[in-house]
């Protein structure tokens, strides 16, 4: 998969066993493949309005299908096995443009990386294209991932929070003991995908994000900055709610910099208050919506910023008396979770079991998400 950072593509072989609840998973491998420094920029001329062409879609979306059936060859090698000992695909394919559903009904969302062309490449069945059923049934089409950080993680005495923290920060609340029906997920704000922005902006293009958070842990957050851009009415709408590029991307880390750049931040300060942006929005996400409901023991983080250490620190403090950990520490590992919950969900459209959380996504009635491509 590809997520909102489109950083790369994460590939993992996972051996699931049952259905539902019963619903068993174990990694076997995982990788990371770069993008070609060719095609990372085509993918984020396509994010642009005024140069994704229709032209430039439809053929970028036969060139992913390539290069995600590339990934999952690489992956298949790193756990030892044959093409023909894979039984099952699941590509969420890389969204281009996400139309949240207004107070009307419309919305819209769109996918790329030809699920037809992993199928010929591999000769293997491929579930894609999740979303739109979602929002078909009137949800925002995410979080989707709700439903295996359900099967994976939810506990009998401890609340758990499983944070994201791609391009965009998505949680999933999951209150102790609770039914399916009681979760709730939401798209807390920009993970990523704002301090890459900026750290691509202030290099020239040399550096794709804050290795290690050095450059944050360099500077010092502008407090009253992050208060402003906090005053966004998306942060404070409750949820069902998703955001993307489109509200977070290039143009908003420009207006960010150009900000900053008048405030006289040095670049230090600059990362370090997008950094600051994100802890912040989770921190109130929790305790506008997630502490009335009882309260967090456990914040399981997973995705790319889960390896930021600074990341990691800032939140733990702002999320005390919580204990925040990766969800490597349960078995998951962090870099792979998502790869691994669209393999949990895959499963469960092959065995046609329902697999979106209306509770968390706001559809009408639960569906069976997916389009299968036999091999």
């Amino acid at each position: 998969m590809s997520g909102t950072s489109a950083d790369g593509i994460d590939a993992a072989v996972v051996r699931v066993r049952g259905s539902g609840v019963r619903t068993r998973a174990e990694i076997i491998a995982c990788v990371a493949v770069p993008y070609p420094a060719q095609d990372r920029q085509e993918l984020f001329a396509l994010f642009s309005t005024s140069t994704g062409t229709v032209e430039r879609i439809c053929a970028f979306n036969f060139r992913l299908g390539t290069l995600f059936a590339q990934a999952a060859a690489a992956a298949i090698a790193a756990a030892h096995l044959r093409s023909d000992q894979v039984h099952l695909i699941a590509s969420p394919g890389q969204t281009v443009y996400h139309i949240p559903p207004h107070a009307d009904g419309r919305g819209s969302t769109l996918q790329i990386g030809e699920a037809a062309v992993i199928a010929e490449r591999l000769g293997i069945p491929v579930v894609s294209d999740f979303r739109v059923r979602d929002m078909a049934a009137g949800g925002q089409g995410a979080p989707l991932v709700t439903y295996a950080d359900y099967l994976l993680f939810r506990d009998e005495q401890r609340a758990r929070a499983v944070q994201n923290l791609g391009g965009i920060g998505n949680v999933t609340y999951l209150p102790r003991g609770g039914g399916i029906d009681t979760v709730l997920a939401f798209d807390t704000g920009p993970g990523n995908m704002v301090i890459n922005g900026v750290v691509e902006l202030i290099s020239g293009g040399t550096l794709e994000f804050d290795h290690d958070g050095v450059l944050a842990a360099a500077g010092r957050p502008d407090a009253a900055l992050v208060e402003t851009l906090l005053a966004d009415p998306y942060f404070s709408s409750p949820p069902p709610k998703t955001t993307g590029r489109e509200k977070f991307g290039q143009g908003y880390a420009t207006a960010l910099l150009a900000t900053a750049r008048q405030r006289g931040l040095s670049d230090a300060d600059v990362v370090a208050t997008a950094t600051r942006l994100t802890v912040e929005s989770i921190a109130r996400a929790y305790r506008a919506f997630l502490v009335p409901r009882g309260g967090v023991d456990d914040v399981m983080l997973g995705g790319g910023g889960s390896h930021n250490p600074v990341l990691r620190e800032w939140l733990a403090q702002a999320l005390r008396p919580a204990q925040v950990r990766t969800t490597d520490e349960w078995g998951i590992a962090s870099r792979a979770k998502e790869a691994v919950a669209f393999a949990i969900l895959a499963n469960e459209t092959v065995a046609g079991n329902p697999s979106n959380v209306p509770s968390a996504t706001g559809a009408t009635h639960p569906v069976v998400l997916g389009k299968l491509v036999p091999a």
